[in-house]
Formats: C-alpha cells, sequence, structure tokens
C-alpha cells in the first residue's frame, strides 16, 4: 500500500486517502485513490508476469489509439501501478434492464452495437505489430491451452455432475478431434494475425467521458486484456454473445453478428459466412468451457452464484446442439445431449438458489481487522471508537454490549444511536444492491478497543435491524472477542 501512496504523491504531490474496489477473478487487489483533486486507480498484483503482460499491452494498445486506461505509474519492483481512472459505471451495469428483463432497450442495443464495433479494432489492430512475448501465460491459442479447457470440462463438470458416466476412451477419442479442429482456427489466425482477448465481456468494458472516441462512438474503455493471446476471433464474440446471464435473443445476437462483421471488414477483407460457420464451432467449445468453470465454482466450491448460472449455460449449449454443430464428435454429443435433457437440468435449478449471506463482526482493533473467508476481500468497516466508551467505567467492565446496563449506558448517551443511524440507510441499499445483481456475499464489521462493548452493540443492532427489514438473506453474526458465533435465517 505504500508504495501505491508513493507512486500517487510522485505523480500529484499530495497524500491521497485509499479505497478498496471489488475486484474480478485475479488475486489483485485494486485501489481507488484520490486527494479531492485528482483520482486514480491502484493496483497491487501478486504476479510479476501478470502486471507485465498488462503494462506492456496497455502501452502496446495506446499506441494503436485503442481505448485503455492509462499507465501513470510503476513500482520498481513491476508488482504495483497506477492507472487513469475510468469511473464506476460497466457496460454491465448500463445493461442492467435489459439484462433482468430479457428485453433491451433501444438504448442498451445501441451500446451493444458500439461493443461489436470496438471488438475488431482490438482483435486486428492490437495484433499487428505485438510483441506477443508479452502475452501472458502462452502467445498463442494452442493445442495444449485448448486440451486444457476441454479437461476443465470432463474433471470439473461431466465428473461432479450426479448421474453422469462416460467412456473416458471414447470421450477423449472426440475432444481430440475437436481440439484438433479449433486449433486449425488458431493457424489461420497466426497467419493473418488476429488477437483474442479471451475476457472480452460487458464486465471489463467501461463507460466514461474521459476515454478516447472510437469512431466517433460513445466511449468505451476496455479494463482487461493481459491474458491475451494470438487466437480465432471468433472466440470473443462467442464469449461475448453467448454469455449466460446475459439473455440476449436470437434476433439481437444476429444484428450485432452482422455490426461485427460489418467493422471488421472495415479493417480487411472479412467473409461472413466463413466466420459465422467458425463462430458456430467456437460457440461450442466456449459452452464446454465455461461448464468447466461453472462446475468447479458451483459442484465443487458450492458457490450459489455459480450453481445459478448452470441451467442457463445447459441452455445454451442445447440449443447449439440443433445446429449439428457435435456431429463429427458422435460420442461427445450423445453425452450432452443426455445431460441437456430439461429433467436433469432440474437438479441444478433447485440446487442453485442464490441467498445473500451478510457476515457481520464485533472486533477488537488490538487483534486486527477480521479477514473474509468468503474470498471477496472484505466488506465495510466501521470504527467505533469515536463514541462514548462504557469500557472506562468500573460497573460495566464485566458486561458487554449485549447485556442490559451496557445498552442502557449507550442508549442513555445517545452518541451510538446516531453513529448507526447513517449506517442503517448505507447497510440497506449495499443489500438491496447485492440482491438485485445476484450477488452471494456481504461483510460487515464494527471494530472498538476491547471488542466487548461499542463493537458488540453495534454489530448485534446492525444484524437484528437487517433481519428484520430482509428476510430473505441468511446473517451470520460474529462476535469475535466473545468466542460468539451464531445465524440468523
Amino acid at each position: 500500500m505504500n508504495r501505491l501512496k508513493a507512486l500517487y504523491n510522485q505523480l500529484y504531490g499530495s497524500e491521497p486517502t485509499v479505497t478498496p474496489i471489488t475486484g474480478s477473478g485475479s488475486p489483485r487487489r485494486y485501489y481507488r485513490l484520490t486527494d479531492g483533486l485528482h483520482t486514480a486507480i491502484g493496483t497491487i498484483g501478486t504476479s510479476y508476469e501478470e502486471n507485465h503482460a498488462f503494462i506492456g499491452l496497455t502501452k502496446h494498445f495506446e499506441s494503436k489509439s485503442l481505448p485503455v486506461p492509462h499507465i501513470l505509474g510503476v513500482s520498481p519492483d513491476g508488482m504495483t501501478y497506477i492507472q487513469s481512472d475510468l469511473g464506476n459505471t460497466s457496460l454491465y451495469d448500463a445493461l442492467s434492464n435489459g439484462r433482468n428483463s430479457g428485453k433491451y432497450s433501444a438504448e442498451e442495443q445501441q451500446l451493444l452495437h458500439q461493443a461489436m464495433t470496438m471488438l475488431p479494432r482490438f482483435q486486428i489492430l492490437g495484433a499487428s505489430n505485438l510483441d506477443t512475448s508479452l502475452c501472458y501465460p502462452t502467445s498463442t491459442m494452442d493445442s495444449m491451452s485448448i486440451m486444457f479447457d476441454l479437461n476443465y470440462f470432463k474433471y470439473c463438470f461431466l465428473k461432479l455432475t450426479p448421474g453422469i458416466e462416460f467412456n473416458e476412451i471414447a470421450l477423449q477419442h472426440d475432444m481430440e478431434h475437436l481440439c484438433a479442429d479449433i486449433a486449425d482456427l488458431t493457424s489461420t489466425a497466426i497467419k493473418e494475425p488476429t488477437l483474442m482477448l479471451r475476457d472480452f465481456q460487458a464486465r471489463n468494458i467501461m463507460l466514461n467521458s474521459q476515454c478516447s472516441m472510437v469512431n466517433g462512438q460513445l466511449n468505451m474503455s476496455l479494463i482487461d486484456y493481459q491474458g491475451c493471446r494470438l487466437g480465432p476471433a471468433e472466440y470473443d464474440l462467442a464469449s461475448f454473445l453467448w454469455q449466460a446471464s446475459a439473455h440476449y435473443g436470437a434476433a439481437l445476437r444476429e444484428t450485432l453478428i452482422d455490426t461485427y462483421i460489418q467493422a471488421a471488414s472495415d479493417l480487411r477483407p472479412t467473409d461472413g459466412a466463413t466466420l459465422r460457420q467458425r463462430l458456430r464451432l467456437m460457440v461450442f467449445f466456449r459452452l464446454l468451457q465455461v461448464l468447466g468453470a461453472y462446475g468447479y465454482r458451483g459442484l465443487h466450491q458450492r458457490k450459489p452464484h455459480f450453481l445459478n448460472s448452470i441451467p442457463a449455460a445447459l441452455d445454451n449449449l442445447r440449443d447449439s446442439l440443433t445446429t449439428g454443430i457435435a456431429k463429427p464428435y458422435p460420442y461427445l454429443q450423445d453425452l450432452l445431449q443426455q445431460i441437456t435433457k430439461s429433467e436433469d437440468n432440474r437438479q441444478f435449478a433447485n440446487s442453485s438458489t442464490c441467498q445473500l449471506v451478510v457476515t457481520i463482526y464485533s472486533f477488537s482493533y488490538k487483534r486486527g481487522i477480521p479477514d473474509d473467508t468468503s474470498g471477496n476481500g472484505g466488506g465495510y468497516v466501521f470504527d467505533c471508537r469515536s463514541t462514548h466508551n462504557p469500557g472506562r467505567y468500573e460497573q460495566y467492565k464485566c458486561f458487554t454490549g449485549l447485556d442490559q446496563p451496557v445498552i442502557k449506558f449507550l442508549e442513555d448517551d445517545g452518541e451510538i444511536l446516531t453513529f448507526l443511524s447513517h449506517i442503517y440507510p448505507l447497510a440497506e441499499h449495499h443489500v438491496e444492491r447485492y440482491i438485485s445483481r445476484g450477488f452471494t456475499h456481504l461483510m460487515f464489521s464494527f471494530g472498538c478497543t476491547g471488542g466487548q462493548h461499542r463493537s458488540v452493540y453495534c454489530a448485534q443492532h446492525l444484524a437484528e435491524h437487517l433481519h428484520t427489514r430482509y428476510p430473505q438473506i441468511r446473517i451470520r453474526l460474529i462476535h469475535r472477542e466473545r468466542g460468539i458465533n451464531c445465524e440468523m435465517n
């Protein structure tokens, strides 16, 4: 953290306040830094190679006038850097109404068409004169990486799905055949250099007035691309348009594909019919890859969000099978048809009910802030030490914030009530947003000197407040220093 602050100070000559930002699947940690006049995004990485890829690719894309954040400073060891702040609104956020209803407005469709116009610019212009040694962890979508994804599907989805048995040898034969067909698409992408971004998702596209204009379109900027490599352009198209939770209708998909083909044709000759044929194969492969990821996170790690996504992914796969794309792989086709039967699909829907779990801690600052075991990086932390401390008085030292004498002291004094009156609306807003977006974990922590009086009172009362207001959520209440751990359902 000190290195981030030092980079900011070198740039702006001031000490920033630092606010954590929820990250992606990467172990990198993100922060917003500001002194009130200037703002930047700071990143603390765990992999030098991943940081090196992002920084180098960013500079390359900037040289091609492609819209990406600007690197403002990098620490000497390359493990920390700051970049321009492109705001809080992603394309994913801007499409929330259409995603939830399945009906995209004219304004939302315009945003999608603009994303389709931007994509081939990265794939074609971005591949020009690219130093492929920057690509992490591999420079091309080769047979090894293709088979890795197919095995991910086999071991993390097929083998974890109840009631599914299969012949390993027959399946391996078809997987090797599919791998060879996809590798043929990669060979074309190497001859006519094409960059496969791999993470072209609505979550990774920011809408911001400070971004560079692209062909006169609304400002959009791509923020996640360190996993890119030379490979089939159709992969990114499949990844974006067949994302399980997006619910794009077939007609909308077709018009978006048309927009993509036109935008690609403006950059180099593009045969639309050939692209659509290759896209069918890539959609098939991408859906298997996605099920592997959902299987690992959902069936193995039991994360509700990923379990909840499996039925939609199976619906997409069922539609793909109706095109006949799996016919060259007969054993795999029969296996997938068995899996996508509606009665098999129901087992995932029944097991994937997504419930928000709110964890609320009380703690002592002497022992440090509680860890977030959900893997989300923590949530709100409130310091109760500004309020009147009953622990200063002998008659309250044997009591906690759960006992009536302390409760009466705090409420008669009134400071703690004013303190909580500001927290309740903030917590309510956050819970409602997490429920609407299908998130599964949220955390609040209250700290005081000993973790006995004020923090215990606040954690207990927030838990009771949220339990009364949102009976559909599950609350885990942990008074860490008191050794109390309970649940409210």
